[in-house]
This record gives C-alpha cells, sequence and structure tokens, in this order.
C-alpha cells in the first residue's frame, strides 16, 4: 500500500507560491511529478480484496481503544463529531472554506452536518471552520522562515461566519523553515478564545531540510508535545474548555516516536488521515499510519475535487471504519 500512495497536491501551497515566486510556482516539482505517478500507479493497481483488509482490520482492532484520560466538563470529544470546512480566504485552490461566497460555503456546510446527523443519529455533530493562519509559501520572504502569517481581517471574518452557526475554528498551522516554537505564540491571543482549536501539519515542516512543496516534511512526538502543553497553559491561564489538537498525517516519516506523545485532558489529539485516493487507498492510509500507530482520537479528510477522491468515499464507509472518526475534515 505504501508504494501507491500519493501525496497531497501542491494546491495549497499555489497561491502564495504564485504571488511570491511565479516562476517556481509554475514550474514541475517532485512532488507533482511523483503525484502523477501515483495516479498511473492507482489506475494500473487491483483493488485489495476486502477478505485481506478485514484480517489485517482484526489484527489492527486490539490496539483500540487506547487509554485515555477521562474527558473533562467541556471537551468535544468522544460526545461529538466534528465537521470542518478546510481552507484559506486568499484562495480558491486552498480549500472549500475560501473557494466559495460566504453564505454559498456556509449553506454548504449546513447540508454536510445535516448529512452526518442523518446517517449517525446517536452521534451530535459540531460545525468547524478550519483556517490555514500560517501558510507555507515557495519563496523564502524576508525573514527566511518560507511561509506567510494571515492577516488580522482573516481571523475576523472566519471567527464572524463560525459564530453564525455556533460553529467552532481549528487554526492550521504549516510552518516551512520556522517552527512550532515560533509561530504558537503570535496565536496565542487568538488560542485563548473558547470555540478555538488548532491544527499543525508535519508535511510543510522543513526541520530536516528542503524546501516546502518540494519534499514532504516531518514531525516528532516532541513536536506535538509542545503543541499540546502551549494549549494546556492556555487553557490553564484562561480558565477555558479543553481544546483540541489536530495533527494531519499520510505518511510514516509524517509523525515520528508516535509513542511518546503524552495524553493531558486538557488537550484532546486527533491524528488525522490526510490523504487522497479512491475508497481502498484512503483506508490503507488510514490502516498503516493511523490506525496502527494509535494516540487518543482520528480523523478523517474528504476532498470535493474528483481528481483528488475518485469515487469519494460515502458517509456510510466512513461509518464504518474503526476506530470512529470523530474529525471529518473536507478540502
Amino acid at each position: 500500500m505504501q508504494l501507491r500512495r500519493r501525496a497531497r497536491p501542491l494546491s495549497v501551497l499555489s497561491f502564495l507560491c504564485f504571488l511570491s515566486f511565479p516562476a517556481a510556482a509554475q514550474s514541475p516539482t517532485p512532488k507533482r511529478a511523483a503525484t502523477r505517478a501515483g495516479k498511473a500507479a492507482v489506475k494500473a493497481a487491483p483493488q485489495p480484496s476486502i477478505d485481506w483488509e478485514a484480517r489485517e482490520d482484526s489484527i489492527l482492532d486490539a490496539k483500540w481503544p487506547v487509554r485515555m484520560p477521562t474527558p473533562l466538563p467541556g471537551s468535544l470529544l468522544p460526545a461529538n463529531r466534528i465537521i470542518a470546512y478546510y481552507g484559506n480566504l486568499y484562495s480558491k485552490r486552498m480549500g472549500v472554506l475560501g473557494e466559495y461566497p460566504r453564505d454559498e460555503m456556509l449553506r454548504m456546510l449546513d447540508a454536510e452536518v445535516a448529512a452526518w446527523k442523518k446517517a449517525d443519529p446517536g452521534t451530535p455533530v459540531v460545525p468547524a471552520l478550519h483556517l490555514i493562519a500560517v501558510v507555507a509559501q515557495g519563496s523564502a520572504g524576508a525573514d527566511g522562515k518560507y511561509r506567510a502569517r494571515m492577516p488580522g481581517w482573516m481571523f475576523d471574518s472566519v471567527f464572524k461566519w463560525a459564530a453564525s452557526r455556533n460553529a467552532h475554528v481549528f487554526l492550521d498551522v504549516q510552518v516551512g523553515k520556522s517552527t512550532l516554537q515560533e509561530e504558537l505564540p503570535a496565536l496565542a491571543k487568538y488560542l485563548e478564545r473558547p470555540n478555538v482549536h488548532l491544527g499543525i501539519d508535519p508535511e510543510f515542516s522543513m526541520k530536516n531540510g528542503g524546501l516546502p512543496g518540494k519534499k514532504i516534511g516531518t514531525y516528532d512526538a516532541a513536536d506535538v508535545n509542545f503543541a499540546s502543553r502551549f494549549l494546556q497553559r492556555i487553557v490553564d491561564e484562561k480558565k477555558l474548555p479543553p481544546k483540541v489538537l489536530v495533527v494531519h498525517r499520510f505518511t510514516k516519516k509524517g509523525l515520528t516516536n508516535y509513542q511518546n506523545i503524552t495524553l493531558d485532558p486538557r488537550v484532546q489529539i486527533v491524528i488525522h488521515m490526510d490523504g487522497f485516493g479512491p475508497p481502498y487507498l484512503k483506508r490503507g492510509t488510514f490502516r498503516h499510519w493511523i490506525k496502527s500507530e494509535p494516540v487518543q482520537f482520528v480523523g478523517w479528510k474528504q476532498f470535493y475535487k474528483a481528481r483528488n477522491d475518485h469515487p469519494r468515499t460515502t458517509i456510510e464507509q466512513i461509518l464504518k471504519l474503526r476506530p470512529r472518526p470523530l474529525y471529518i475534515q473536507y478540502q
């Protein structure tokens, strides 16, 4: 399965790359070439048998449920399922959050929330907007960090939109050649809001060298623990309900030493299956990099564009997964 794994497309980077360094944004990259090769491999590869998948799942099921702290009052998980729209308001190519006009996007979110309620009426649904607040880019910028911090008006807009739906907000961080230690303090004033949570993206963490979009990055358990401790302090100081920390993952090296991640009731950690492809390929990614290396809670990425998810995994298929994905992100 790993050889058929496809990386996410470069579209997450494309808008800011185009603004800051058009030549680099428009030229072929190893990641684009790998994506094209991956598409060809998927077309040629036979779908694995359901019996084989069931046998592997039965072995991995023994790893779950994990031992975790008892949820504190106000915790979102595991009592709810979060349905989040992801993107950035500067670009229609980064995700559904910025792709459509506000009212149309919110109506689409309402429809997804209703669909999940109907499919699984026993699990309350919490809507969310997931904003890429620090965006990796193709040029170094003035400080050489290969990332751009989004302006205050963008946060204010997303907070207002979320309030209209009683929704939560996630702030996503793509550090480039920066670090969580440098980027999270700038977001602290937003994370002090009771309905604002955090997402961190290893794909664009270039701690081992390379450039965003040309090499897939990585985080270690130590990075996740730092982000968790940062949120824990905010929860304590501001007397807030527990935060959710989403960690994107679609490769083995995307998260190293997972077993060293420390759980704390003030922060609920979701390891989010961030890959794309037909259902069997996404199930394979989920099985190999999420289910086989348990941390706490799990998530699942859905793409609207057929070039990324074709056919798209249905809600009914997602509900059959074990452990249950409780954070569903639409891009």
